[in-house]
């Protein structure tokens, strides 16, 4: 376990961070133009950090105690795939749910 006050130091430090990642955008950065190639990045932002939000779900699982499982690796495949193709958000994740559904009824 860890120490009190260690804690309370990561704690005040990452707020600390937090804030000052946020003002650096909103304060200081805020009322001027940003550069082409800056806001050209900033538009793969959500796109990057959602992959990072599931991954582990699907690699590392916890309902299986953190083994690969074959109905989530194929229900990933499955959204990776029709979102791909068809360029529809809606249809990757129903059919990827779909996928998982049948992949845990049947391979259960």
């Amino acid at each position: 376990m860890i120490d009190k006050s260690d804690l309370w130091i990561i704690i005040i430090a990452m707020g600390i961070g937090s804030f000052g990642l946020r003002f650096l955008f909103l304060g200081l950065v805020g009322d001027r133009e940003m550069p082409p190639w800056v806001l050209r990045h900033l538009r793969y932002t959500a796109v990057a950090v959602l992959p990072g939000l599931v991954a582990p779900l699907v690699l590392w699982p916890a309902a299986t105690g953190g083994q690969p499982d074959p109905a989530r690796m194929a229900a990933a495949l499955v959204t990776l795939g029709v979102g791909y193709f068809s360029k529809n958000v809606l249809a990757a994740i129903f059919c990827g749910a779909a996928t998982l559904y049948l992949g845990l009824f049947f391979l259960s």
